[in-house]
């Protein structure tokens, strides 16, 4: 076929496919039960409300969805790409049936991107799959599992301290004001080290700015900082034929994908053979003896349990699938939250003192996890930073059926007619706003959008409606795709701002109207000066002196 005939044959396939897609919408969108439902007019034929709730997210502001909230009730109608009508809801009996059913699963083009970061492991499957996935992995996430990387946690903590405790000695400035550092890519590298030994026994020494970096680090480095979302990035997602188009990311993708598929190969010939010298006299491999040195090794004897049946069982593929998303989910999700602790704590002194008082208390470097758990404050800093700076603001589900959701609070349509459930055709989505559930004056008050920790002595009553995994917040979702390494997190976080609220003193080195907020994997803030746009939190560190 010549040149110009194959560009033709392209040319007439995408526009039979957009026809196809065209029919299939209006379609849809003259039968949906949705079209009824009150709602908030699109601002753009292209994007319909997306650049709203856009910009909202960026500014980690809820507001706008607490104003539709007002007006429209807790369950409404938004515009999506094209003004496709979507269901937007904060009623808590809608969100726990959504999250609790195997019949909302994500996009299929939400799905793609999330294979192209994390690779086709937990967080990309569904269903059967996703089932199977989490099954094998549950028992590499227990808390006799996680007590037992808490060493871990504060060995790369304490290290992080002293490469800032050095950073400060040699800025001869910081006797007054104290030193600039930018926290964010040095709390990246250090749950990137977490999740290297934690994770797959790797010593990926990303703290180690002198050496120059490992294969696995400097993938994961050069992919990350040219991550980009832009036109042709949503053209791939929604319509396939667009991935063959030549994109300098796409092939980045393909390089890092490249690295993890030769480092995940040798991690799991490792694994198994540590699996293999741990069988029974009679080659027998029990679950009940999962004591490994990392997760992966924990997933690969879970795995190759003699009690799991072969239709059970992961393929080599799937268990090498798991690796980007330990790597990528396991420290960029903590390392942003730490970062938003830390704003916090510098926005707020007289908090920042307090909690400090109740860590200094502590006789020791490296508290048991126990211990660390028991902490009443650190414990209400985590939570408050978890429920007003959530990485993820909000999540999206499509129905795989025709279903009816349930609801708490009625809602009036705009024919006037009162609906106690709501009618979903399949392929409608649902947005579950985690950021506006979690900062719901309906619910927490109306200081909700405060920064309180002391909130955490007296709970409202009405928040334990809300269908979270822990402490009836989203911010780790809830029922079968709750985030499955919450306590690793939760331990990871506390045991990163047990080591530096002990060591530093903490201030913004910018106003705070500097800030502004960015979303790639997670919400992280950038300064609006810089034209980059790069994720970047400046502190002024002072040492603590002890009296």
């Amino acid at each position: 076929m010549t040149p110009v005939g194959l560009l033709l044959s392209v040319f007439a396939s995408t526009a039979a496919f957009a026809l196809w897609k065209l029919i299939y919408v209006v379609h849809h969108e003259l039968t949906s039960p949705l079209r009824h439902l009150r709602g908030p007019k699109g601002t753009s034929f292209i994007y319909g409300n997306l650049l709203d709730i856009c910009m909202a997210s960026i500014q980690e502001d809820s507001r706008l969805q607490q104003q539709w909230v007002k007006e429209y009730g807790v369950t409404l109608r938004y515009k999506g790409p094209f003004l496709i009508n979507r269901l937007f809801t904060m009623d808590t009996c809608a969100i726990n049936h959504v999250l609790h059913s195997s019949d909302y699963q994500k996009p299929s083009y939400i799905r793609w991107g999330v294979a192209q970061i994390f690779g086709e492991g937990l967080a990309f499957a569904e269903g059967v799959q996703h089932r199977q996935q989490r099954r094998i992995l549950s028992p590499a996430f227990g808390p006799a599992q996680t007590r037992a990387l808490t060493g871990t946690f504060f060995s790369k903590a304490i290290r992080l301290r002293d490469v800032w405790s050095s950073e400060i000695a040699n800025n001869a400035a910081t006797n007054t004001t104290g030193a600039r550092i930018d926290v964010v890519p040095w709390l990246s590298r250090m749950t990137l080290d977490v999740i290297g030994l934690a994770g797959f026994h790797y010593d990926i020494d990303a703290l180690n700015a002198n050496e120059k970096p490992n294969e696995l680090n400097e993938a994961y480095a050069t992919f990350i900082e040219n991550l980009t979302f832009n036109i042709l990035v949503v053209l791939q997602a929604w319509i396939p034929l667009f991935r063959l188009v030549p994109d300098g990311q796409l092939r980045r993708v393909q390089i890092f994908q490249r690295t993890m598929a030769r480092v995940g190969k040798e991690l799991l010939t490792s694994a198994k053979a540590t699996v293999r010298a741990c069988a029974t006299e009679k080659g027998e491999i029990e679950k009940t003896s999962l004591h490994g040195r990392d997760l992966f090794t924990l997933l690969v004897k879970s795995n190759m349990a003699t009690d799991v049946p072969d239709s059970q069982r992961l393929s080599d593929e799937e268990v090498l699938a798991q690796v980007p998303t330990f790597l990528i989910l396991g420290h960029e999700t903590t390392s942003t939250a730490t970062m938003w602790a830390l704003y916090a704590l510098a926005l707020a002194p007289d908090i920042q003192t307090k909690l400090r008082e109740e860590l200094i208390s502590v006789d020791t470097d490296t508290p048991s996890m126990e211990d660390l758990m028991a902490l009443p404050y650190l414990d209400a800093i985590i939570k408050e930073t978890l429920r007003l700076y959530a990485p993820l603001p909000n999540t999206l589900r499509v129905a795989m059926k025709d279903d009816v959701i349930p609801l708490e609070q009625p809602l009036t349509d705009k024919r006037g007619v009162v609906h106690h459930e709501i009618r979903i055709r399949k392929g409608d989505q649902v947005l579950i706003p985690i950021l506006a559930m979690n900062a719901s004056e309906e619910l927490w008050g109306d200081d909700a959008h405060e920064f309180k920790p002391e909130r955490w002595d007296n709970v409202p009553e009405a928040v334990s409606r809300i269908p979270g995994l822990w402490s009836h917040l989203l911010s780790f979702l809830g029922g079968p795709r709750s985030c499955i390494a919450y306590r690793f997190a939760l331990v990871e976080m506390k045991a990163i701002l047990f080591t530096l609220v002990r060591a530093f003193e903490f201030e913004l080195a910018v106003p705070a109207s500097e800030i502004g907020t960015c979303s790639l994997v997670a919400q992280r803030t950038f300064l609006r000066s810089d034209p980059t746009k790069k994720p970047q939190l400046p502190l002024l560190l002072k040492p603590y002196q002890r009296e």
